[in-house]
């Protein structure tokens, strides 16, 4: 199976499936769509208005990684259930940390 997430010079993009409303913060896995693509999977509490279940997200990924909030970022899909992320930071450490928290 392909990784949900890609390397570069300075930062990892992650693409992701977000599950808003849900009963509880959780990652699910990864998960292949109809289409081809490959995403993480996470559920989120938070309702989809004002962008308070994309900030779950953060949240709930910058915890599983073990890295600041603030080296989290959207990069396309604000308003969508899909996400690109950009997760800043060195690529093989940040490799090694989605390695541990699709595994994959």
């Amino acid at each position: 199976m392909s990784l949900p997430y890609s390397l570069h010079p300075d930062h990892v993009r992650l693409a992701v499936r977000l599950i808003p409303g849900a009963g509880r913060d959780r990652v699910d896995g990864v998960e292949r769509a109809d289409d081809g693509s490959v995403f993480l999977k996470a559920r989120v509490t938070a309702v989809p208005e004002g962008g308070k279940a994309s900030k779950a997200l953060v949240e709930l990924l910058a915890k599983a990684l073990h890295l600041p909030k603030s080296s989290l970022s959207i990069l396309s899909g604000e308003t969508a259930r899909k996400k690109i992320l950009r997760i800043e930071g060195d690529p093989e450490d940040l490799a090694s940390r989605m390695k541990t928290l699709t595994g994959s």
